[in-house]
């Protein structure tokens, strides 16, 4: 089976390197150039999202207002990485004040269910965990209140202009795209038997196939109240009261309560230094940490001179990134109901005892998390920036493509299933409890030098989120890739054998490889004892957009693996 994963990845290896041989000036290695532009510069997962941004800001709308005319646009025509069911969280550089802004947009656990009801429920139905689909993992759907949240403090435009793109497509239709479409077709067969799904995405119990034209008045109708109505027409009048009742119907337990209750929380991005470069994320319940412990692990090594393709690189990176989750599945949670010792797990004295536990020469079976006290001594992202240097980094989703797969009537939008990060292992910081937002995989990244803005950026794809962002901050900051080929360049990924949260690894966990490895380096990896399987296309999808502190000219980027671009003007 290795044997032919190696031919497999050789031969694969060698047709990425002879396409990217085409280009004069570029890597030996599959990638397209780079965007410019000085007004303003979007990167989006969808080419027609990517252009209404672009037209929020020519009509005078600055970066928050496009990006979330472009966000409501991906919750029409990729409904299978995210939509107003899902949650949301975003980076923002406010230019006016020179500074940063974060916002948790994520919602919270039925404050009905509580963990004894819910465990009772699981053991009746047969379930050792929260369930993938359904309304046991339902959370209260935050993107709604996100978007108005930041609006209200910082858009320019207002909302009916900003969602009048989104109501006129979902009105006329969109041809569906190559990836989405792929996506779409394997939802319908997944969640073919959840309450509503097949009314609400399908025609005759099926997916629209690439190219086809896709209308969902349902959706626009919900647009339009939101437009009319604010983010009260959401969690306080028909639309709550529908999701509330079409939920309930199904034995379900979110309710009214849940709705009005719910809010966005600004938070204050947390930071650490890499190469003289501050990199930003949100503290939990998101994983954005892992990003900051990662580089603050790699930062002492010279991995410049190993260089991308070597299996000294991959195999510190491999190494690192067990240690480093292994906290996540420990610590990471809401910091409202847990302690979660941020400052701790980011430093830089931690990060040089964790990395004394690296082997240079052997991968390691059994990792145990550390203790960070100082004492011991599927996903849509969008980036958007406007004339004026505001950047917006943003990242919703519904979880696990089209999430719960629970469409209440009438509304054009299903219901996210982030209810099933939460663990039930007693003591645990993410278990289970009511009112209580659960763990997050998505993370919205950002960098600035020297004070100023620097990069936007973002990846999707679960767990692959806070690997996918350090490999490519490594591949321009280290390796010297421009933004576009930072996103192209073959991606490492490293899983548990088991992935559910809380659990720990199994015998090392398994190791992916993107073509563009040689057979010589994976064969070295083996010899080092990492065990390899076949890629099955989840190496994210990755949008940004890099500033020049000089110029302010921005440089965007949108990588192949998704139907996305960049453009600028």
């Amino acid at each position: 089976m290795l044997k032919l994963l190696l031919i497999t990845l050789v031969l694969a290896g060698l047709t990425t390197r002879l396409a990217g041989a085409d280009r004069i000036t570029g890597r030996p290695f599959a990638t397209r150039a780079v965007v410019h532009a000085s007004n303003g510069m979007a990167a989006t997962s969808h080419p027609l999202a990517t252009q209404v941004a672009l037209d929020i800001l020519k009509q005078g709308g600055n970066a928050v207002d496009a990006a979330i005319a472009a966000n409501a646009c991906l919750g029409l025509m990729e409904p299978t990485g995210c939509g107003v069911g899902g949650d949301l969280f975003a980076i923002v550089w406010d230019a006016e004040e020179r500074r940063l802004h974060g916002l948790n947009g994520s919602g919270r656990s039925p404050k009905e269910l509580s963990l004894s009801a819910l465990r009772e429920r699981l053991e009746r139905e047969g379930h050792e965990r929260i369930p993938k689909y359904g309304v046991l993992p339902l959370s209260v759907p935050g993107a709604v209140d996100g978007w108005f949240t930041l609006h209200e403090r910082l858009g320019r435009l207002p909302m009916d202009a900003i969602l009048a793109p989104a109501i006129e497509y979902a009105e006329r239709g969109f041809p569906v795209s190559e990836l989405i479409a792929h996506y779409w077709e394997i939802s319908v067969r997944r969640l073919a038997d959840q309450p509503g799904f097949l009314a609400t995405f399908s025609r005759e119990g099926r997916a629209p196939g690439e190219g086809e034209v896709w209308r969902n008045p349902a959706l626009a109708r919900t647009y339009r109240l939101l437009a009319e109505g604010g983010r009260d027409a959401f969690y306080q009048g028909e639309i709550a009261e529908r999701i509330v009742s079409f939920v309930r119907e199904h034995g379900g337990y979110l309710s009214l309560e849940d709705f009005r209750a719910h809010a966005s929380t600004w938070v204050d991005p947390v930071s650490t230094s890499y190469r003289g470069h501050e990199v930003w994320q949100l503290p939990p319940n998101g994983q954005g940490i892992a990003v900051l412990q990662l580089l603050n692990i790699l930062e002492g090594y010279d991995l410049r001179s190993w260089g991308p393709e070597s299996a000294e690189y991959v195999h510190h990176f491999i190494e690192a990134k067990k240690l480093v989750f292994e906290d996540r599945a420990k610590y990471y949670a809401d910091m409202s109901m847990a302690e979660v010792p941020v400052e701790g797990l980011i430093s830089k004295e931690y990060a040089a005892r964790r990395r004394a536990l690296i082997d240079p020469t052997a991968a390691r079976r059994r990792v145990a998390a550390g203790n960070p006290a100082l004492e011991e001594g599927d996903t849509v992202y969008l980036t958007v920036a406007d004339r004026e240097g505001n950047m917006v980094s943003l990242i919703q989703s519904n979880y696990r493509g089209m999430g719960s797969g629970v469409c209440p009537t009438g509304l054009g939008f299903g219901l996210q299933d982030r209810g099933e990060m939460f663990t039930l292992e007693d003591g645990h910081r993410n278990i289970y409890a009511p009112g209580k937002r659960p763990f997050h995989t998505i993370i919205p990244g950002f960098v600035t030098k020297d004070g100023a803005p620097w990069f936007s950026f973002g990846v999707m794809g679960g767990a692959t989120q806070p690997q996918a962002q350090v490999q490519v901050l490594v591949n321009i900051i280290d390796f010297g890739m421009n933004v576009q080929e930072a996103g192209d360049w073959s991606r490492i990924l490293h899983e548990r054998s088991s992935e559910p949260t809380g659990e720990r690894m199994v015998d090392g966990g398994v190791v992916s490889l993107e073509s563009g490895y040689s057979s010589e380096v994976i064969a070295e990896l083996e010899s080092r004892g990492h065990r390899f399987v076949q890629g099955k296309g989840g190496f994210g999808g990755y949008q940004g957009i890099l500033r020049d502190p000089a110029s302010g000219v921005y440089s965007g980027a949108s990588e192949s693996r998704k139907d996305g671009m960049a453009a600028g003007f």
